[in-house]
C-alpha cells in the first residue's frame, strides 16, 4: 500500500483538516459538514472522507462511520457550551447536560501546533523513506557505465 502522506496536496489538506476539526465549536460532524467547513464545498465530502480514513492517527469515525472527529478532541469531556463558547465546571450540574448544546472543548493553539508538527514530520519521513527505496538507481547507473566502458574498450581493441 502506498503511503498516504505521499498523495498530491496531502500535507496542506491534512493541516487544514487538523485545524478545522481541532478548532471548530463542535468536535464531530459528517464528511459533508467537514468538507463545507474546510473548503466551502460539501460536494467534496468523498475526498475529505478518504483523507480521514487514510489517517487514523489523527481522525476517528463513530456512529456507524457517519461522524468524524479528531482523536485528541474525542478524549476530552463534553463540557464545552457551544452557545456561550465556555467550558462548564463539572461541579455546576445544573448547567451541565451532555446534549446538543455541549461539545468537547476546541484545542488550544499549542495543541494544534503539536498535531501539525506530527503531520509535517510524518510527511518528511514518508519522503525520506521513498527516496531511500531508490538506493539502487545510482548503483545501476554506475554499473551500466562500467559495463559500457568495458564494451567500448573491448570493441576498440577488437576493431583496432
Amino acid at each position: 500500500m502506498k503511503n498516504p502522506y505521499l498523495a498530491p496536496s496531502r500535507l496542506p489538506n491534512l493541516i487544514a483538516a487538523i485545524t478545522a476539526l481541532g478548532s471548530y465549536r463542535r468536535y464531530n460532524q459528517d464528511a459533508a459538514g467537514w468538507s463545507d467547513r474546510i473548503c466551502g464545498d460539501e460536494n467534496r465530502a468523498a475526498e475529505w472522507r478518504q483523507l480521514f480514513k487514510e489517517h487514523p492517527e489523527f481522525f476517528r469515525f463513530s456512529k456507524g462511520e457517519k461522524s468524524i472527529a479528531l482523536v485528541w478532541r474525542r478524549q476530552l469531556p463534553k463540557r464545552f457550551d457551544i452557545v456561550n463558547q465556555v467550558e462548564v465546571d463539572l461541579l455546576d450540574d445544573q448547567k451541565y447536560h451532555a446534549g446538543d448544546g455541549f461539545s468537547r472543548k476546541p484545542l488550544e493553539p499549542n495543541e494544534l501546533t503539536a498535531l501539525i508538527s506530527v503531520a509535517v514530520e510524518m510527511h518528511a519521513r514518508a519522503i525520506d523513506h521513498q527516496n531511500a527505496s531508490k538506493w539502487w538507481v545510482p548503483l545501476a547507473a554506475g554499473s551500466l557505465a562500467f559495463v559500457g566502458g568495458l564494451v567500448g574498450t573491448w570493441m576498440s581493441s577488437a576493431l583496432g
